[in-house]
């Protein structure tokens, strides 16, 4: 029996071929596509409980954010945009997140997830760096949320087993004080043993982690700096233990490489036993031709951070040798304080464009490529490329249903370059998560409260931290 059927739509199928089905259908039974092909043919096939009518719309597999950080949503717009990396982390993110409770983790989780959702997202990674490993109630809370919401994720729980050295804590110094007043951690908090950060992985794996399900957990080392070569390995061994994945921050700043010296930042992963198809890499901006190589060499997936990497003017990753040498790579939208939205397809329209430019090549990432990187691309990098980033029979069905008929999407004879070029980010219209229907004609369906209730909370909660973090 046929549970959805969704119909009248151009099918972009993002299969291997890249087929396109003008007029085009996708059956579904239970949280699996279970047959794509003309709307003429499928509806006469199959007997559906529901029918939703994409009127000449666009049907796209759900897309997939593949770096991502929640609760900091709050700090959006808070702070001057003119900060370095480490002067925003000490002084405008860390100070926010450790004043939050668990109450205003889940407001942020819903407020998330709710853009998310409109935005056509149905899985995102969500990189919990600053997690407290001695208090597990926001982290607990979070889930229940994207739970309830529907939405596919994963949870980065993140690690840190290196004490800061001298060097760092003289850094630190200088830019809190330079920072003004805000209310600092301090350079060695959430600082764990290694086999008990482990351990408690494990353990948060166990719990949360469904295999068969919408949820899912990873060991996610923070970044070179904060974490040892035995908790790398750690976390790779795990991720192969339980058939995950593991995910990090990665040569992101400039001072990172500095840090390195002569041995590169993905040199430094492959000699202590990180690098490989199950560790997905976050940023990669100071990388080179070198390092490219051996990203292609051990099948390690990237994720390009675009948006954030030039919001902190890190720079330019090598994202068009990445693609050269077939890295896989995928989008990811990072800290919503750094690019203002959880779209993906937002974030693909500035890639596809950048680049160009950067390149003075009109030919890098053209609009296919970039609509890859947030759909059949990025399913690879997360390790799901067999059930995600395509509408295939026995694919999971993860779908979102997009309205053309605007003026300024007419006309769209390519409809993907439509996709990556035009796209504001309301025209998404339906969105299904493992055959439950998230939102249908705009309004989100498994979200517990009306819209502008949450709203009006998340504004006065985000202002209430800005107050307590002190931030300036």
């Amino acid at each position: 029996m046929t549970d959805v059927l969704i119909t009248g739509g151009i099918v972009l199928t993002q299969n291997r071929e890249r087929e396109v089905i003008e007029d085009g259908a996708v059956a579904v039974e239970g949280d699996r596509i279970s047959a794509v092909g003309s709307a003429a043919r499928l509806k006469t096939e199959t007997d559906p409980n529901r029918i939703v009518d994409a009127d000449g719309g666009v049907v796209i597999p759900g897309l997939i954010n593949a770096h991502t950080h929640v609760s900091d949503i709050f700090l959006r717009g808070a702070f001057e945009g003119d900060r370095g990396l480490y002067d925003w982390l000490f002084n405008v993110k860390q100070p926010a997140l450790s004043v939050m409770d668990a109450d205003e983790h889940a407001l942020a989780a819903r407020l998330y997830c709710a853009e998310a959702i409109r935005s056509g997202t149905t899985t995102f990674v969500e990189n919990a760096t600053a997690l407290d490993w001695t208090d597990l109630d926001p982290t607990r809370r979070k889930l229940a949320v994207y739970d309830n919401l529907g939405v596919r994720n994963v949870y980065g729980a993140g690690l840190r087993d290196r004490s800061p050295d001298a060097a760092f804590r003289r850094l630190f110094e200088e830019l809190t004080d330079a920072g003004g007043g805000s209310v600092h951690p301090g350079p060695g908090a959430l600082v764990v043993d290694t086999e008990d950060g482990l351990a408690d992985v494990e353990s948060l794996i166990e719990t949360y982690h469904e295999s068969d399900g919408r949820q899912s957990v990873w060991p996610a080392p923070a970044t070179l700096a904060t974490t040892t070569p035995d908790m790398l390995r750690g976390a790779y061994r795990l991720a192969e233990e339980y058939d995950v994945m593991t995910t990090a921050h990665v040569a992101e700043a400039e001072a990172e490489a500095e840090e390195r010296g002569a041995v590169s930042s993905i040199e430094y992963l492959r000699n202590v036993g990180y690098l490989g198809e199950r560790a997905l890499l976050g940023h990669c901006v100071q990388t080179n031709a070198r390092d490219v190589r051996l990203l292609a060499q051990t099948n390690t997936p990237v994720v390009h951070n675009f948006r954030a990497n030039m919001r902190l003017a890190t720079g330019f990753a090598p994202v068009v040798e990445m693609l050269g040498r077939g890295v896989t790579v995928s989008i990811g939208t990072d800290n919503t304080i750094l690019n203002d939205t959880v779209n993906p397809l937002s974030d693909a329209r500035a890639v596809a464009t950048a680049h160009k430019g950067y390149h003075r090549d009109s030919g890098v990432i053209p609009p296919q490529t970039a609509f890859d990187m947030v759909t059949r691309d990025a399913a690879a990098a997360i390790g799901r490329d067999d059930d995600l980033g395509s509408l295939e029979p026995g694919t999971q069905a993860d779908l979102a249903v997009i309205d053309l008929d605007r003026p300024h999407l007419t006309p769209a004879p390519d409809p993907v370059h439509a996709l990556v070029y035009g796209l504001q980010g309301n025209e998404v219209e339906t969105v299904l998560c493992a055959g439950e229907v998230l939102m249908d004609d705009r309004e989100l369906c498994t979200l517990d409260e009306p819209l502008p209730d949450l709203l009006s909370a998340a504004e006065r909660t985000a202002a209430d931290i800005v107050q307590r973090a002190k931030i300036e």
